[in-house]
């Protein structure tokens, strides 16, 4: 098939990815970004990722399912697992973040969440919050809370108390199963669920910027299963480096940014 025949494949599946989470077909032009791999990392194939961090030189990690959902430090070069906690064996893990001397991670549907101390992994407190726990992220000032709507929380990191929240669309439409989230030079990352897709969105307006495809990463264009979507973003904001993974995923990846076509 011809190169233009590809591409012109390539911005319909994105096009029909926003239109099927949007509930509308697209209305403008909405700049598209493949991905070029600079390196690849193990990562254990047992981890539904639900969180991810950068920090420090570890990573830091957060996995799901009932009786299988825990947090952990990884190190990057060899996927190890140094350090892992359990949460109940009754709950399923969601995203996490750093805060202070602290890692905070949330659960889907129990409205439980989680104070780590970030040394010890030790279990400082436990906390209440209404609705769904997606992802988690924060921006120096707020933890950021996805729920599986179109909604970004904000939230007081010492209370957990709503602050604000901005309803994120994509090309004016609602967007939902915003997913594991990462804060991005001055952006969040969202992996739309179920998709192939971040989202990148304006955290003051909620408009979704750009997209970024993941499309070619082997994983993404092979799934094993239907579940082991892409899910793992963290960033290194020390060395300006991006990385990926996925649910069940055998590989985490260093990432660039390469543009491709807009959708229209």
């Amino acid at each position: 098939m011809p190169l233009h025949h590809h591409l012109r494949a390539w911005v319909a599946l994105v096009v029909a990815c926003l239109a099927l989470l949007t509930g509308g077909p697209a209305a403008a032009a909405l700049p598209v970004f493949g991905v070029t791999i600079k390196a690849t990392y193990p990562h254990d194939p047992r981890a539904y990722t639900q969180g991810l961090l950068f920090l420090d030189g570890a990573l830091y990690e957060s996995t799901g399912q009932i009786g299988q959902s825990n947090i952990r430090r990884v190190r990057l070069s060899d996927g190890a697992v140094l350090q892992s906690q359990a949460i109940s064996p009754t709950m399923f893990g969601e995203g996490m973040v750093n805060w202070g001397g602290e890692l905070i991670s949330v659960t889907w549907r129990d409205q439980v969440g989680f104070r780590w101390d970030r040394k010890t992994f030790a279990l400082k407190s436990t906390f209440r919050y209404p609705g769904e726990g997606w992802g988690l992220t924060q921006d120096g000032k707020h933890l950021i809370l996805s729920d599986g709507t179109p909604v970004l929380r904000f939230l007081d990191p010492m209370t957990f108390r709503e602050v604000r929240r901005v309803r994120v669309t994509a090309e004016g439409r609602p967007l939902r199963n915003l997913n594991e989230i990462e804060w991005v030079k001055g952006e969040v990352y969202a992996n739309v669920w179920q998709t192939n897709l971040i989202a990148r969105i304006d955290p003051k307006t909620g408009v979704v910027r750009s997209v970024i495809d993941l499309s070619e990463l082997p994983e993404a264009a092979r799934r094993r299963d239907a579940d082991a979507v892409p899910n793992g973003i963290a960033y290194d904001a020390r060395q300006d480096r991006l990385f990926v993974t996925g649910k069940n995923w055998p590989r985490l990846y260093e990432i660039s940014l390469k543009p491709r076509a807009a959708t229209r």
